[in-house]
């Protein structure tokens, strides 16, 4: 009863708020900038050790520009995230351009399941509007990480359902495109793999923003049970709740190393966010502290 409770004031307070104009939710957006970052100081001492170790090579005002960036990204991700609930398909594609859809139909009318990689880059919430694009597959799926609050997550999964896609807990992911592959059907499958990953074997690492980062391999583990396709997700913000993503296929530079699709997207998703770093999701512990006594005093 009280999830029920809990969730109902969720739904009717966003539900509320979706109905905004945007112009009205980016000022809700911009006084909320000033509350993460001027405020609250929002994980501030990670955004800034994780900027600084990335770009060695920045002034420290290249760096404050591109941290204020990050943070009003962050805040607009909140009130577009929010507006999916109160949205027309046709707002949906004049704000979101797609392409490299041929590529999707291609693979998936050669029997391929789809693996799509990208990151938290951009509006990620956003990017599942991706499938109103292409026509071969039968259906998009993508995967999740249920949240503490059963609420909030019953929320999420409704607002991530917007455009048709369905969520899987990363717990039954290989047993559903395993069963999904085997009944024929085909499917676009995203991939968010910027995470930082439970292990650092020295093995499974690759340089990443100037850091030995460990890959987030669990996709190319699957897709190769399923013989499937992967491509890489390029995100490009043209304007204020505009976005380009262009479908893009993954070809390594070496299929002898292990993971070499994995590393390839680690590589292309690097190019993508040094174009605009600003619109990473740099308040993320993804790499441990170079000097960890100086750092746990900040953290």
């Amino acid at each position: 009863m009280l999830e029920k409770l809990k969730y109902g004031l969720y739904n009717s307070f966003f539900s509320a708020m979706a109905l905004l104009p945007f112009s009205v939710l980016y000022g809700i957006s911009d006084f909320l900038y000033l509350i993460f970052y001027k405020g609250l100081k929002y994980r501030n001492v990670v955004v800034k050790r994780n900027l600084r170790n990335s770009f060695p090579e920045k002034s420290e005002a290249e760096l404050l520009e591109i941290e204020k960036d990050f943070y009003h990204q962050l805040c607009d991700n909140i009130v577009e995230t929010v507006k999916l609930l109160h949205i027309s398909d046709k707002e949906v594609d004049r704000r979101i351009k797609v392409s490299g859809t041929e590529i999707v139909d291609r693979c998936a009318a050669e029997g391929h399941p789809v693996i799509v990689y990208l990151g938290h880059y951009g509006n990620w919430e956003w990017v599942t509007a991706v499938a109103r694009q292409y026509k071969v597959p039968d259906f998009s799926a993508q995967v999740y990480k249920p949240l503490h609050d059963k609420a909030f997550d019953k929320l999420m999964l409704k607002l991530r359902s917007r455009f048709g896609s369905i969520s899987i807990p990363k717990s039954s992911v290989l047993r559903s495109l395993l069963k999904w592959r085997n009944e024929g059907k085909k499917f676009v499958i995203g991939f968010i793999s910027d995470h930082r990953t439970n292990s650092d074997t020295p093995h499974n690492t690759t340089l990443f923003l100037n850091q030995e980062t460990s890959l987030v391999a669990g996709g190319e583990e699957i897709g190769n049970r399923i013989n499937a396709a992967y491509l890489f997700l390029d995100v490009e913000k043209t304007a204020r709740g505009h976005y380009q993503l262009t479908f893009k296929e993954i070809i390594p530079n070496d299929n002898a190393i292990n993971y070499p699709y994995t590393r390839r997207y680690m590589e292309m998703f690097e190019e993508n966010i040094r174009r605009r770093p600003g619109l990473w999701l740099w308040s993320h512990k993804r790499w441990l502290p170079k000097d960890n006594n100086q750092s746990n005093k900040s953290i």
